[in-house]
């Protein structure tokens, strides 16, 4: 099987759900911002050249309706330009909030975008977790979006608040033992595995 359809089988990350109504700024670490840009810079220069070079040859080889390259080229065409559509909205709307950046004394141990918070649950035991962007969520590392619920309940509480989180059939009280503006590493965009092979066609 060509790289091209086996990168075909391989479905973009998808978009990230958002509300109906007015757009919303989106709030992101630097180096998030860099991941959406890196990754629409590959799906523009590598990845739909690639795709557009099949297809074309594949539209050559007579009736499309029974053209297996024909038919999965379109379809990965379309898939790469929903997602490149997707991220040129992300990073339009994008505000970089730097969470090392010097903060007013009055607000460096309040919760706000970008700060990293220890809290303790009902049983005792400690959380931390980092508030990010929609775009960065990490649920495995502790990374937040600061529009999820626990985001929203966190935001503005400093240590020593207890604020109470409104989760479907249950409300859990939380304290707020500690909040710190510190680095949150964010993994770069890698190009997917084959995709430094240029696309495998034969041609008549």
């Amino acid at each position: 099987m060509a790289d091209w359809q086996m990168r075909e089988k391989r479905p973009l990350r998808g978009p990230v759900r958002e509300e109906a109504g007015p757009a919303v700024k989106n709030y992101i670490t630097p180096a998030g911002l860099q991941r959406l840009k890196d990754e629409r810079s590959f799906l523009l220069s590598r990845e739909r050249p690639a795709v557009v070079e099949v297809v074309a040859w594949a539209a050559s080889n007579g009736d499309r309706s029974e053209n297996a390259d024909y038919l999965y080229g379109k379809r990965r065409l379309n898939q790469i330009d929903s997602r490149i559509r997707f991220l040129t909205k992300r990073i339009d709307a994008a505000v970089v909030v730097d969470p090392t950046a010097r903060r007013p004394a009055s607000v460096a141990t309040r919760v706000f975008f970008g700060a990293t918070v220890t809290y303790k649950d009902a049983s005792g035991l400690e959380h931390v977790v980092s508030i990010v962007g929609i775009d960065e969520v990490d649920l495995d590392r502790g990374y937040i979006s600061w529009r999820s619920p626990l985001g929203n309940t966190l935001m503005k509480s400093c240590p020593g608040d207890r604020v109470k989180l409104l989760a479907p059939g249950k409300t859990e009280h939380l304290e707020i033992i500690e909040v710190e503006y510190a680095p949150i590493p964010m993994d770069p965009f890698r190009e997917p595995l084959g995709a430094e092979s240029k696309p495998k066609v034969e041609r008549s």
